[in-house]
């Protein structure tokens, strides 16, 4: 089993990754599978913005993308003055792939957390039954 502590701890490493020349705000995520296996992500820009990636969305497509599927739960920490919170397009991700009573650790670098779920994050997210029709 792991600990709040423990994943904020591979948070706060995979910040130091970040690429962030026009920001200068690293963001580091640390997510971690049923099964025990954790999945790092960092915040990577580009000088068209919009083709940037966010550190939440970074470690969940990397898991994503090595078959994984099921979430226990996600550290993000960022030099904020309040614990960091995901932007709305990683709320929408963590919507899409992590069940909506899944912790997500939000911190700084203070040692401050904030304990939330998906649910909380984004109230009446869209998702795959708002695509049926009727």
């Amino acid at each position: 089993m792991f600990s709040k502590e423990e994943l904020v701890k591979k948070a706060l490493a995979a910040r130091e990754k970040a690429y962030v020349p026009y920001s200068n705000f690293p963001v580091g995520a640390a997510l971690i599978t049923k099964e025990g296996k954790i999945f790092t992500g960092c915040n990577i820009e580009n000088a068209a913005f919009p083709v940037t990636c966010c550190a939440e969305r970074t470690a969940l497509f990397k898991a994503v993308s090595e078959g994984e599927r099921s979430f226990e739960a996600l550290a993000v920490v960022a030099d904020t003055d309040r614990p960091v919170s995901p932007c709305g397009s990683c709320r929408q991700v963590l919507a899409e792939f992590c069940p909506p009573e899944m912790p997500v650790y939000l911190a700084n670098l203070r040692g401050e957390v904030e304990i939330m779920d998906v649910a909380s994050l984004l109230p009446g997210a869209f998702g795959a039954k708002d695509l049926m029709k009727g």
